[in-house]
């Protein structure tokens, strides 16, 4: 670990990470606010409460595009898709060649990491096949985010315990104030996943 052998780096090194997160999360969460506000002044004034299809989506951007309304969102997807793609892709191929050991990095040549391209060029590959499969793309949404908020309270939990650990973070380890945000954090996560099932029962 890098700051393990340059401890001073520390504190510019999370201040920059606290940029990002702060500026990333800020921007992504005002996006979405936009996007319910759209929705919910356009299809479910029309009773549209279910949507189904891409096209059903585009229509809310329609009292401001016009006839340009579907031409805005597939420039919107496609932006998004070039975005998020090589990210997920890189993140799989990085979490999976870790797991099992394998050199990483794509800063390495593809003689010296074959299995980690290997394994960036499988994902990618599987992303493409569900594009082009004849899945629903909002119900593939819909479930995607229904797992990620399953997953993700176990996930808070294990970052908690390997965060508080002296011996994990060699005296980078959360203060008190911390721990107490992060771990209300994963309780307010487990409540919310809680609820999303009972919701979803009732429903």
């Amino acid at each position: 670990m890098p700051l393990r052998v340059a401890p001073e780096q520390a504190h510019g090194h999370l201040r920059r990470i606290r940029a990002d997160t702060l500026a990333g999360m800020g921007f992504s969460n005002l996006i979405a606010f936009f996007v319910i506000i759209a929705a919910a002044a356009t299809l479910h004034a029309q009773g549209i409460t279910k949507v189904e299809t891409t096209s059903q989506a585009a229509q809310a951007l329609r009292p401001i595009a016009g006839e340009f309304a579907f031409l805005l969102f597939a420039m919107g997807i496609i932006g998004t898709g070039l975005l998020a793609l090589p990210v997920l892709a890189g993140s799989a191929a990085y979490a999976v060649a870790s797991l099992f050991g394998l050199r990483k990095g794509l800063d390495r040549p593809l003689s010296t990491a074959r299995a980690f391209y290997g394994i960036l060029a499988a994902a990618m590959a599987v992303g493409v096949a569900i594009s082009i499969a004849e899945v629903s793309p909002i119900k593939a949404l819909y479930w995607a985010a229904v797992v990620n908020a399953v997953i993700s309270v176990p996930i808070m939990v294990a970052v908690m315990l390997a965060a508080s650990s002296q011996k994990v973070m060699s005296g980078m380890a959360l203060t008190l104030r911390w721990k107490l945000l992060g771990w209300a954090a994963t309780l307010a996560m487990g409540l919310a996943t809680v609820a999303m099932f009972g919701s979803m029962a009732l429903y």
